[in-house]
């Protein structure tokens, strides 16, 4: 009999004792037999007898119930209760339940049988309500709001660069951090018993080419227990002034059970660097004329908007005497927002009246002032920061909108309706039965629909299927932005995404261009027959087929006095797509005119004729009557519903319900929304078998590999990696096969290869350490001759334990485009970060894995085997039965929901 658990609420406790409870209904004499509790592999609807494969032994009970009166003295149901004897070393079940509430492998399942199976005496019923009752402590999590408070104030911020450390003015520096469990508690929950580490070292030389030695630590509380979400904050001794310093801090959980106690540790936080400097230039001071306004205790207002200009004068320190310039950023921006102005003369004042908030709601402007003069390092220094809190406005709404949710297959609606709520309507007329409808493949996931356009027909006559308005959606005139998600599934021509056309030619065009081979969004000079097309360009020629990209063009406007500073600029994938076109600098002719014509999709009109008409399918696209700020688009980029980004899954490979001794792992065969369907909608094909790979297993089928030649592949890419995107692996690691590598050995269970074959652009894998088995995901970046010029590695807080060879495991790998921040090490823009997930959590690094440019991959996309490290092959020792991949980066909850929680 087998009782499946899946991890719910258990999830991110550690377990301290568990016991298992079966109720026995019946046996076949009074005579007690022995019962043995077995951990097996997991069940499913692919499950064939004789069952799972048996993996340890939990417990066993020589026990006898259920009989009644039948027995002397009487033998009544009862529960049988299965609990680790200390005296029983092969008892393992509070191990077990550990492991499985860390995390380490998906599903728990549980055998009863009887200890010898060819004695009938010893058979035994039991009912179907078994319990599993856990002991538990919260297991710590990563500290936040880690950093240090620079001077006065209470508020501590952290830069993870070395070369550009937060100043710290005063030598005793006060030190934050908040303490976290692993999961966050529910409203109601114990939140655990918790402290706050830190600790912080010193750079030998006072430069970033320094070693770092330990130089002070300590915990908060002093004493005693705070709970989840406790800031606490600790000041250091006395430290030398000109020391550049590091800082972590990390969570302890404290437990009492059973007459014991002892404490949990979670990793450490990123470092944040400081260096002191009391000669450094104090905190400036803030004012603002307009339109924002400081918050006060209880009231804040909001104001302005994002890209909504604001005056702000900043103001030297009355303790300093030399101040010559000051820099500024926002809060929730990236570091390349910030800019620098020098003071017109010393220590005077300056005013900037074009500072805009990128972002509505809670704002605040960090601003910090510097005498130029270099520190120990050889940079500038910079004094601490002061902050202006404000609340900004909500952002202007799109004034069009287009979900094409309504565009059912088969439902015969022919249009779409704008969604927006700023101004007139102006809904899309679907043109072209033939050549367009609606398609399942869809950028919200499953039970969306998106616009389909002319790649389901080969009559070259029924190719111009497209939509349009019937008048002029946004107004080219003004500043304005259009955007759109992008499935391009032919490259042979020019390929119009959105245009809006006047009497001869379109005002703007975002499209592919076949002779260019990129993205490119365009003005035109004039609505003349022979206009002067002024273009901004991607920044990668070739983009990937048959993959979901968002493109976003934006115009703007700068001045109402003047065309000359009017810009256009492309963006993909959230990303800025090389510095704005100035477009009087191409056309002295150029002058902002009104398109007259509906906005069109899928084509480009020119005097009335329509062209470039657009193969694939087009989703949730949007205007606005304003040049979106570059932190709305990476918004709009995120596709947030709830909070949450939206996902699609748009690859699928399941060995479990693929034939025994076949030569491919199939697709999942059903559309979620469309049970009839049986193929998968995006049908990628299914992944080939390579010689050492089997379609096999004791109960289930899986993707078998030697770990010396076995692997199977099918041609990528399947996802735009300068976008975002989760990839997510159940392996089964081969514990003795991988005891034969060597150490260093990299296993890799799914790798998508670069342009040039010798990198994986993405891959999951295991690696050998010495002694230790550790999973990693990363991402590797190259040039065109296929050396490596970047690299980011996400790894496991832990190595492998026990209980996670030989059996399934999650290992998922999650990479947000939209998550940019500056490089630990040189000051540098990362694009993006990598992170892995064991099971349902993160895996928390030191160190952010941070990619510092985009890389594409193509060709190969492999499991069981592929690239990494300058090295081939790299065989899996294991197996797999799934392997998924999302458009879109997965949250920790949608991980849980989607991977490490199935329905079982």
């Amino acid at each position: 009999m087998y009782f499946e658990f899946s991890p719910g609420g258990l999830a991110g406790k550690h377990v301290l004792d568990a016991t298992f409870r079966a109720y026995e209904t019946w046996s076949f004499n009074c005579n007690p037999y022995w019962v043995d509790l077995e951990r097996t592999d997991n069940i499913s609807e692919g499950t064939r007898w004789p069952g799972p494969k048996s993996l340890d032994q939990m417990g066993d009970r020589y026990v006898s119930a259920g009989r009644g009166d039948l027995c002397s003295p009487e033998q009544p149901n009862s529960w049988v209760e299965f609990n680790d004897n200390p005296d029983e070393s092969d008892e393992n079940l509070a191990s077990t339940v550990r492991a499985f509430a860390d995390g380490k492998f998906p599903r728990l399942t549980l055998m009863l049988r009887a200890k010898d199976e060819t004695e009938p005496r010893a058979w035994k019923r039991f009912d179907s309500n078994a319990e599993l009752k856990v002991w538990y402590v919260h297991t710590p999590g990563v500290p936040t709001s880690v950093g240090a408070i620079p001077g006065t104030g209470t508020r501590g911020a952290c830069k993870t660069s070395a070369s550009d450390p937060l100043t710290v003015t005063v030598d005793t520096p006060t030190v934050q951090a908040s303490v976290q469990t692993k999961v966050e508690q529910h409203e109601g929950d114990e939140e655990g018993s918790l402290q706050a580490e830190f600790v912080m070292q010193r750079s030998s030389t006072d430069t970033t080419s320094g070693t770092w030695a330990q130089v002070w630590s300590d915990y908060k509380p002093s004493s005693g227990w705070v709970p989840d979400g406790t800031l606490e904050s600790a000041t250091t001794d006395k430290r030398a002034d000109g020391g550049l310093y590091r800082f972590h801090a990390r969570t302890q959980s404290h437990w009492n059970y059973n007459g014991k106690s002892g404490d949990l540790f979670s990793p450490y936080s990123s470092w944040c660097y400081l260096r002191i400097d009391s000669t450094a230039p104090k905190q400036p001071s803030i004012t603002s004329a307009g339109p924002y306004q400081a918050c006060l205790t209880d009231v804040c207002p909001a104001f302005g908007g994002p890209g909504v200009a604001g005056t702000f004068t900043f103001s030297p320190n009355a303790a300093d005497k030399d101040v010559k310039a000051y820099r500024w950023r926002f809060m929730t921006s990236n570091a390349s927002a910030t800019k620098t102005v020098n003071a017109a003369t010393t220590n005077a004042p300056v005013t900037r009246t074009d500072i805009k908030p990128p972002l509505s709601g809670l704002q605040t402007l960090s601003v910090e002032a510097s005498d130029l003069k270099l520190d120990k390092s050889g940079n500038v220094r910079w004094g601490p920061p002061a902050f202006f809190y404000m609340k900004v406005d909500l952002a202007q709404d799109a004034s069009g909108r287009w979900h094409f949710g309504e565009l059912k297959p088969g439902s015969g609606t022919m249009i779409a309706a704008d969604t927006a709520t700023v101004g007139p309507r102006h809904n899309a007329t679907l043109v072209g039965e033939a050549g367009t409808g609606g398609s399942t493949r869809a950028r919200r996931g499953a039970g969306d629909y998106s616009l389909r356009l002319n790649d389901d027909t080969s009559n070259t006559a029924e190719q111009t299927g497209h939509a349009a308005t019937a008048s002029p959606a946004v107004n080219t005139q003004s500043s304005f932005t259009v955007s759109a998600w992008v499935y391009l599934t032919d490259a042979s021509e020019n390929r119009m995404v959105l245009s809006e056309p006047g009497t001869n030619s379109s005002a703007f065009a975002l499209y592919y261009s076949s002779t260019y081979k990129k993205w490119v969004f365009n003005r035109t000079d004039k609505d003349t027959a022979s206009p002067v097309f002024i273009r901004s360009f991607a920044d990668a020629t070739n983009p990937p087929l048959k993959v979901w990209t968002h493109l976003t063009g934006v115009f703007a406007a700068n001045k109402d006095s003047t065309t000359s500073d009017d810009t256009i600029q492309l963006f993909v994938n959230g990303q800025p797509q090389g510095d704005p076109v100035v477009l009087a600098d191409t056309a002295a002719s150029y002058t902002p005119w009104a398109a007259t014509g509906g906005l069109q999709f899928g084509r480009s009109v020119k005097a009335g004729t329509g062209g470039e008409y657009y193969f694939g399918l087009l989703d949730e696209a949007a205007v606005w009557q304003d040049a979106r700020q570059a932190e709305l688009i990476q918004q709009e980029f995120r596709l947030e519903a709830d909070g949450v980004p939206a996902t699609e899954l748009v690859a699928h490979w399941d060995a479990t319900i693929s034939p025994p001794s076949g030569s491919q792992v199939l697709e999942s065969p059903a559309d979620p929304d469309n049970p009839a369907s049986t193929s998968f909608p995006y049908s990628r094909g299914g992944l080939s078998l390579h010689s050492g790979a089997s379609l096999a297993g004791e109960d289930a089928t899986a993707l078998v590999m030697n770990g010396t030649t076995g692997y199977a592949s099918a041609t990528g890419p399947v996802i735009d990696e300068t976008g975002s995107f989760t990839v997510s692996a159940r392996v089964r690691l081969n514990k003795a096969l991988l005891e034969s590598k060597p150490v260093g050995y990299r296993g890799l269970v799914a790798a998508q290869a670069t342009p040039a074959g010798k990198e994986s652009s993405w891959s999951l894998w295991i690696e050998k350490l010495d002694g230790a088995y550790l999973w990693n995901f990363g991402r590797t970046a190259v040039d065109s001759t296929g050396k490596v010029t970047a690299t980011a590695v996400a790894p496991a807080e832990m190595p492998v334990e026990d209980q996670q060879f030989d059996t399934w495991v999650d290992v998922t790998g999650v990479f947000d485009a939209a998550d940019t921040f500056a490089a630990a090490s040189d000051g540098s823009q990362h694009f993006g970060v990598a992170k892995l997930f064991i099971g349902p959590f993160v895996q928390a690094g030191e160190q952010v894995a941070g990619l510092v440019v985009p890389q594409q991959g193509s060709g190969a996309l492999s499991a069981g085997s592929g690239q990494a490290a300058g090295t081939t092959g790299n065989y899996l020792p294991g197996d797999l039965a799934e392997l998924r991949v999302w458009t879109g980066a997965m949250t920790p909850s949608q991980v849980i929901d989607q991977i490490a929680q199935p329905s079982t």
